[in-house]
C-alpha cells in the first residue's frame, strides 16, 4: 500500500511540475467538458508543457501565460504570477500562506482566521460576499468555492474580475488544489513541501491503522448535520481507520433514531465557538436527545470534539484534522 501512495504521490507531483512549466508554443489539452473530472486533473488540464529550471537554481518556475479549468469549467489563463489575490473561503486563505504567498493576499472573508496574519487582511464579507469590498481592492484574482460562492463568482465575471474556483471532494484533490494554487502564484516548489507533508500525514496514519479494528463513527460537525458519502469528512473517517454511519450521500440533517438504531462505538464533534462556561452547542444537544443514552458511544464514554476548522477546511491543515481523528479512534496507534 506504502509503494502505491507513493506512486500516486510521484505521480501528482509530476503532473504539477508539468504544469508549472508550461510553453507558450502549444495549443490548449483537451476538455472534456466534466466538472468533476476539472476538479480532479485541474493540474494537467493545460497547454502544452515543457521544463524551464535555468535561472531558478533547479527550483520549479511557472511560464506563463497557464491556462487552467476551475470547477465551474471556466478556462482562466494567467498572464502573471497575481500579485493581489482577494480570497473568499479560509481553505483559500491558508492555502496562499502555506505556499508562501501570503504577501500578495489583498482581502479575505470574514472567517478567514488562519494563520493569525490573516486576521489583519481588509475584510470582504462572508458567503455572500460584499462586490463592491472586492472591486475596490483591485484584485487580479479572485479565488472561490464553486459551491458556496456561486452568485459572487456569476457577479465578479460579470465585472470582468478573474475568478478561479475549487470544489475537492477527497483528500488528494485537496492536494492537487494545493498544486494547482502554487503554479498559479509560481510557487511550485513551496506547493511540493506543502503537498509531502500532508501525504506523509496520510500515509503514517493508514500504516498505523492497517490491522486495526474499525469502529463504527458518528460525526456530527454542527448541531444535527452530518456528512455522507461522496464527501472529504467521509473519506476522513474511512483513512481514519473508522466506518461512518451516515446513510445518505453529501451533507444532511440527521435522523436521530437513525443514529442510535446504527449504535455508534465512537462520536466525534466539532469544536465551536461559544462564551466562557457555555457548553459546545453540538455536545448539548447530543446529550438532551431522548433515547441516545443508550448508544454505546456515549454509555462508554466515547465523545470527542475535535478542532473544527482543520477538519473541515478543504486546505493543508486538513492533515491536522485526518491525525486529531486517527488519534481518537485509535490512541494506542496513532500518536
Amino acid at each position: 500500500m506504502k509503494r502505491s501512495a507513493m506512486m500516486r504521490l510521484s505521480q501528482l507531483l509530476l503532473a504539477m511540475m508539468l504544469l508549472v512549466v508550461m510553453a507558450a508554443c502549444g495549443s490548449k489539452a483537451d476538455n472534456n467538458g466534466n466538472e468533476a473530472a476539472n476538479t480532479t486533473n485541474q493540474t494537467t488540464n493545460t497547454a502544452n508543457q515543457t521544463t524551464d529550471e535555468t535561472d531558478t537554481g533547479g527550483k520549479a518556475s511557472t511560464v506563463y501565460p497557464l491556462t487552467l479549468t476551475d470547477a465551474t469549467n471556466t478556462e482562466v489563463t494567467f498572464d502573471a504570477a497575481p500579485q493581489k489575490v482577494v480570497t473568499l473561503v479560509p481553505s483559500e486563505t491558508e492555502v496562499l500562506y502555506a505556499i508562501g504567498a501570503g504577501e500578495q493576499v489583498a482581502g479575505v472573508d470574514d472567517y478567514s482566521n488562519y494563520p493569525a496574519e490573516a486576521a489583519s487582511k481588509p475584510k470582504v464579507g462572508g458567503m455572500e460576499a460584499n462586490i463592491e469590498s472586492i472591486v475596490g481592492l483591485k484584485p487580479d484574482l479572485v479565488l472561490a468555492s464553486s459551491t458556496m460562492n456561486t452568485a459572487v463568482i456569476e457577479k465578479l465575471r460579470g465585472l470582468n474580475i478573474k475568478v478561479y474556483a475549487s470544489d475537492p471532494k477527497t483528500y488528494e484533490t485537496v492536494m492537487e488544489k494545493v498544486a494547482t494554487i502554487g503554479a498559479i502564484m509560481d510557487k511550485a516548489s513551496e506547493a511540493a513541501e506543502v503537498i509531502q507533508h500532508m501525504q506523509d500525514v496520510k500515509e503514517q496514519v493508514q500504516s498505523a491503522v492497517k490491522d486495526a479494528a474499525q469502529p463504527k463513527v458518528y460525526l456530527e460537525f454542527s448541531p444535527g448535520w452530518t456528512v455522507g458519502k461522496g464527501e472529504f469528512l467521509d473519506e476522513i473517517i474511512t483513512m481514519a481507520g473508522g466506518v461512518n454511519i451516515a446513510d445518505q450521500q453529501s451533507w444532511y440533517e440527521i435522523d436521530p433514531e437513525k443514529v442510535i438504531a446504527a449504535n455508534p462505538d465512537v462520536i466525534i464533534y466539532a469544536s465551536m465557538t461559544v462564551k466562557e462556561g457555555e457548553k459546545n452547542p453540538i455536545l448539548a444537544a447530543i446529550e438532551s436527545r431522548p433515547g441516545w443514552e443508550a448508544i454505546a458511544a456515549i454509555k462508554n464514554k466515547q465523545l470527542y470534539e475535535i478542532e473544527q476548522d482543520p477538519l473541515v477546511r478543504v486546505g493543508p491543515r486538513l492533515a491536522d484534522g485526518l491525525l486529531e481523528v486517527a488519534k481518537k479512534l485509535h490512541p494506542d496507534l496513532v500518536k
